[in-house]
């Protein structure tokens, strides 16, 4: 890989022939960071991206969605079963957007990682953005087969506290 532009299409090709979101969930409840959590940030997932939504289940957290606000992101309330609209990233998001808050886990998602804890985003700057204003824990679930040697982080780029990988 040469540049972003060309890993984010490799990634988005590669993660096709995984389908790994239990194995994932499992390592992810087992984590220290999620046991302590209460509030818990994760995302609706794109067309082939780890599914998290099965969390929902899980009665003693508190799940949020994100939904774009501009050029930002609010971390919004979410139950199984709320309504969801589709946002301008073509993502789903929660309709309301009353009691943000700031979240105690964010599980951020990734087209791919590196050995250095940067992710490799959809090119929005979203979630840069959003954690830059947190003190929040962050995880990314995620194949081993998209842990890469390098994602060409940038001077805005944040790295992720934690990659949970098959």
């Amino acid at each position: 890989m040469k540049d972003k532009h060309q890993l984010r299409k490799w990634a988005k090709e590669e993660r096709k022939k995984y389908s790994c979101d239990s194995v994932l969930i499992k390592k992810l409840i087992e984590t220290e960071e999620y046991k302590q959590a209460k509030n818990i940030m994760i995302f609706y997932p794109l067309k082939d991206e780890v599914n998290l939504l099965p969390l929902l289940k899980d009665k003693t957290k508190n799940f949020y969605l994100p939904k774009i606000d501009g050029n930002n992101l609010l971390c919004c309330p979410y139950s199984e079963g709320d309504e969801l609209c589709e946002s301008c990233s073509k993502t789903q998001e929660p309709k309301t957007s009353n009691n943000t808050i700031n979240p105690d886990l964010v599980i951020v998602p990734a087209l791919a990682v590196d050995k250095n804890n940067y992710r490799l985003g959809y090119g929005g700057g979203f979630y840069d953005r959003f954690l830059a204003q947190q003190s929040c824990k962050t995880i990314v679930c995620i194949p081993h087969q998209l842990v890469v040697e390098t994602v060409y982080p940038e001077e805005y780029d944040i790295p992720i506290d934690r990659i949970i990988t098959t």
